[in-house]
């Protein structure tokens, strides 16, 4: 991959995987497996969904939470990044004192977290599960400047998330994703995604930047 503000390709690995609804241990594992995939196809980065250790919106965030970095999912992660040598971004449930929230991390090739982000732009049907998010960071890599948004971030008013990481210096954002739609829905009639080429395309063309989103596949039981 090759973003217009930047020199050296790099290939990145969107990991769409299933997301069992409250299955921690189970979700961790077939994130190890795609990561330990994802390198093995010659991948520098791999980009895992949203949520992806309990599920969006299942209701054991109240319970399940992890803290980053000292449980067992960042454990998990970080292992597996430094064992494949790649860096990873993948969406968790944090917990923090008394509060959950919907949170991504990304983890270098030596396995350590080098940039944590909050959701901000949570949906009202969320809102009872994990609260809000309240700052934005970028980070410099041997790849390029990142910066991290997760899902319902990308069409925050305005695009006002995505493209306040762009004036920060971001040359790709990564996007953990849960892109839930009706059982009934008819994705031959009314394709999906016009949402998310909306949100992604006018930003990646004003900061001339790279968007890669990744969402699980999977029912939502709960939520």
């Amino acid at each position: 991959m090759n973003a217009p503000r930047h020199s050296n390709p790099f290939k990145l690995a969107l990991a769409q995987m299933l997301v069992l609804p409250g299955r921690k241990m189970q979700n961790l594992q077939r994130a190890v497996e795609c990561i330990a995939d994802a390198a093995r196809a010659g991948a520098r980065i791999v980009l895992l969904p949203e949520a992806l250790t309990l599920g969006w919106t299942h209701f054991s965030a109240k319970t399940e939470a992890d803290e980053i970095p000292s449980d067992i999912s960042c454990s998990i992660l970080c292992d597996a990044a430094n064992t494949n040598k790649i860096y990873v971004c993948a969406g968790l449930v944090e917990k923090a004192s008394e509060k959950s929230f919907n949170s991504a991390v990304l983890i270098d090739p030596k396995g350590e977290i080098i940039l944590r982000h909050r959701k901000i732009h949570e949906l009202d049907i969320a809102q009872n599960l994990y609260s809000r998010g309240d700052h934005l960071e970028v980070i410099e890599t041997p790849l390029g400047t990142f910066g991290v948004m997760i899902c319902a971030d990308a069409f925050a008013p305005g695009q006002s998330i995505s493209r306040t990481l762009g004036l920060m210096g971001a040359q790709m954002i990564l996007s953990p994703c849960s892109w839930a739609m009706p059982a009934d829905h008819d994705n031959a009639r009314e394709p999906y995604g016009k949402l998310w080429l909306d949100s992604y395309q006018p930003v990646a063309r004003d900061f001339k930047m790279w968007i890669a989103g990744a969402s699980n596949v999977g029912w939502i039981e709960d939520g």
